[in-house]
């Protein structure tokens, strides 16, 4: 039999509970600030980000980032 075939991945028990794992969509928007700012809330709490970064299919680097409040 041939090595590598019927294996499985290695899963971490963690679940994706959001569209993506890292843009920000608008179902995550808890509350709208001034400025064009929304508070978002994903698996890890929440943060700050803009809101024209709101479903762009990109990476949104506030959601990324280590100080997540800080507008």
């Amino acid at each position: 039999m041939a090595k590598g075939r019927n294996r499985k991945r290695h899963s971490t028990g963690k679940s994706i509970t959001t569209k993506s794992w890292f843009g920000s969509h608008a179902e995550m928007v808890v509350e709208e600030l001034e400025d064009g700012m929304v508070v978002c809330e994903d698996d890890r709490g929440r943060y700050v980000t803009f809101k024209d970064r709101l479903d762009t299919g990109l990476a949104d680097h506030r959601r990324a980032a280590l100080n997540r409040h800080e507008p």
